[in-house]
């Protein structure tokens, strides 16, 4: 192969790489603009050309990505498919991805919750025991049976709850000390509920440690 043929090779290379970078990009920015509107305005107050608008494209791509406006509200707004990867982490790794994800939280309100979404969605009823069966997949049949142990299920619908519900108040009530507070303070905290829920660390009698011990012995820690 000669040096100009070469040169159109990795010049087609790069341009293929550029196109799926761009694709990626775009796809994610029209997930981010769908959540807001519909978070903002509910489904029926939301057209697909508001949406592309946002981004600055045509409302052909989000036909083209997502193949409708409501197969793209079920992206931005299925349970199923925001916790999923969540389901492929090792257990043991689950606390460094529930934190993570809850520290990345936008603390000003700029992204409206993914259940404020559904609520505010004109078929309320449909969307809601679609999130309601995407949970129960999640959190009380797959990530139960992983968990294992005294009261998997609740502990895992516990860390669901617990989970939306810190997500919840960062993103729309934004309380002054949740505000403020360093990230490493908060971790701190995050982590404590998180790896109780996930995983007793002591337990006698198979009870749960009693509140306020953390159950630790008494050993000065």
């Amino acid at each position: 192969m000669t040096g100009v043929q070469n040169d159109e090779a990795s010049e087609a290379v790069a341009d293929r790489s550029a196109r799926r970078r761009s694709a990626t990009a775009t796809r994610s920015a029209l997930r981010t603009a769908a959540a807001f509107r519909f978070g903002k305005y509910g489904y029926e107050g939301t057209s697909v050309r508001d949406i592309a608008g946002d981004v600055g494209v045509d409302a052909a791509l989000v036909y083209r990505y997502f193949g409708s406006k409501e197969a793209l509200f079920d992206d931005v707004t299925g349970a199923g498919k925001i916790f999923e990867p969540l389901l492929q982490e090792p257990v043991e790794a689950i606390p460094d991805w529930l934190c993570a994800m809850l520290l990345g939280t936008p603390k000003d309100g700029e992204l409206p919750h993914p259940v404020l979404s559904v609520l505010r969605s004109s078929g309320r009823d449909e969307a809601v025991a679609r999130l309601r069966a995407d949970f129960r997949e999640v959190f009380s049949t797959r990530l139960a049976a992983r968990l294992g142990g005294p009261d998997a299920e609740l502990r895992a619908e516990l860390l669901a709850a617990w989970m939306l519900g810190t997500s919840l108040v960062l993103t729309e009530i934004r309380p002054p000390a949740l505000r403020s507070a360093p990230d490493a303070k908060l971790e701190k905290y995050l982590r404590a509920v998180i790896e109780t829920l996930l995983g007793p660390t002591a337990q006698h009698d198979g009870e749960m440690p009693e509140p306020g011990n953390g159950g630790c012995v008494a050993d000065g820690r």
